[in-house]
């Protein structure tokens, strides 16, 4: 018997703290983000009141002892009124539950979020580095459309930048 795709949930203002760990797991540990300096409870509780002002999704999934395992966003991808269809989203899962199905949960949950929100592009900025997040994007349909390369610097190296779309029907 295969087991069911965990819950999709709406994240609250309770997630924050967990949200913030797991932003700054990746801020710290990985390129999955060009950042270096953790945020601050203030910067997460903003940016997820933002979030939510826009209705903006924040989506999570629980343990099954209520912890967060992951959560996924996406936002404008310009401010420009000619880029209101097309988004940028995040998605990030805890280390302890990496491979366990989350980020697809996640993206499923995204993408129909997404068609539901009329967008018509989504797009996904991968470090050219992550094969693991490039080969995730493509199962979902995801095609490259550009680079930059040195777009960021991280961990003392220059970071490559690879952009890959979704398109969505309407």
């Amino acid at each position: 018997m295969k087991t069911p795709p965990p819950a999709v949930i709406p994240c609250a203002r309770r997630h924050l703290r967990e949200i913030r760990d797991i932003l700054n797991d990746a801020i710290l540990h990985t390129t999955a983000i060009y950042e270096d300096t953790p945020r601050t409870p203030e910067q997460v509780a903003a940016w997820f009141a933002h979030k939510q002002e826009k209705k903006l999704p924040v989506l999570g999934i629980e343990t099954a002892d209520g912890a967060l395992a992951g959560f996924a966003s996406y936002g404008p991808f310009r401010p420009h009124f000619g880029f209101r269809h097309t988004v940028e989203h995040s998605i990030y899962v805890a280390a302890a539950h990496r491979g366990q199905g989350i980020g697809h949960a996640l993206m499923q949950a995204l993408i129909e979020h997404a068609r539901a929100q009329q967008v018509h592009v989504m797009i996904g900025a991968i470090d050219a580095a992550n094969a693991a997040s490039i080969r995730f994007h493509q199962a979902f349909g995801f095609t490259p459309c550009g680079a930059i390369r040195e777009a960021g610097q991280k961990f003392g190296r220059w970071l490559d930048v690879e952009f890959y779309q979704l398109l969505l029907p309407g």
